[in-house]
């Protein structure tokens, strides 16, 4: 095929990627308009140069957990982590961010005022390896802290608990580097658990929650906690056996 029709083609498939991106997002109630959500695909190699950067970020984070835990495994016979998630915050809720900050809807706005675009979300078996891996983490020369939230220590208003990380880190391109930021979330399995249920019960539903129920839910976020305390303290005195 001649070189300009591979380029018509290639240019007329991006721009039915643009659409349907733009259909997305209105369909997923987007709160600006259809033009204001056009605007982040207008470039869409600038948007797509961006989704691969979150995406390598994604990926790196992941392999360097993995390479912790696999050395931790060599070196104290257990593995401190559980399992990996991660996630691209998707365009909807990117246009969505940017609307409610008041910034512009553009690629290079949402590069410089969302942290968690890319997410990646640790559960750790205990308590203390939550603080462990993500002190192994940030001792790594090429990570850098931007924000932490510690929500174990001082648990969010729901009962919601989780150590957030905002950090930046390298992605070596062919022809150059670009420091990408990502949110890492650390949490044990019994947090993970209770997180999970608390948001399939208040946002996936679009029933609004009483009060009474909402107390509930917060006794039964601080009743895991306990549990949670408590299977960290057996398994130090097992370990000391």
């Amino acid at each position: 095929m001649p070189p300009r029709s591979r380029n018509r083609r290639r240019f007329c498939a991006e721009g039915n990627i643009v659409n349907k991106n733009i259909e997305v997002l209105i369909g997923s109630r987007t709160q600006g308009s259809a033009a204001e959500a056009q605007r982040l695909f207008e470039n869409y190699r600038e948007y797509a140069e961006m989704e691969h950067l979150y995406n390598a970020a994604i990926r790196q984070l992941t392999i360097k957990f993995e390479i912790l835990n696999d050395e931790f495994k060599v070196k104290y016979e257990r593995s401190p982590i559980h399992h990996i998630e991660s996630r691209v915050k998707s365009a909807a809720s990117i246009v969505n961010k940017l609307l409610s900050r008041g910034a512009e809807v553009t690629p290079a706005s949402a590069r410089e005022n969302i942290n968690d675009i890319a997410g990646v979300r640790v559960v750790c078996c205990y308590i203390d390896d939550v603080y462990s891996v993500a002190d192994m983490l940030l001792r790594q020369s090429d990570i850098r802290l931007l924000r932490e939230q510690d929500y174990i220590r001082e648990p969010n208003y729901n009962g919601y608990r989780s150590l957030h990380l905002d950090i930046e880190l390298p992605i070596y391109l062919s022809e150059k580097t670009e420091m990408v930021k990502a949110e890492v979330q650390l949490r044990t399995v019994a947090m993970d658990f209770w997180a999970s249920l608390e948001h399939d019960l208040r946002y996936k539903s679009d029933k609004e929650i009483p009060p009474g129920l909402g107390s509930q839910m917060l006794s039964c976020a601080n009743e895991i906690a306990a549990i949670d305390r408590q299977m960290q303290e057996i398994y130090k005195q097992i370990q000391a056996i």
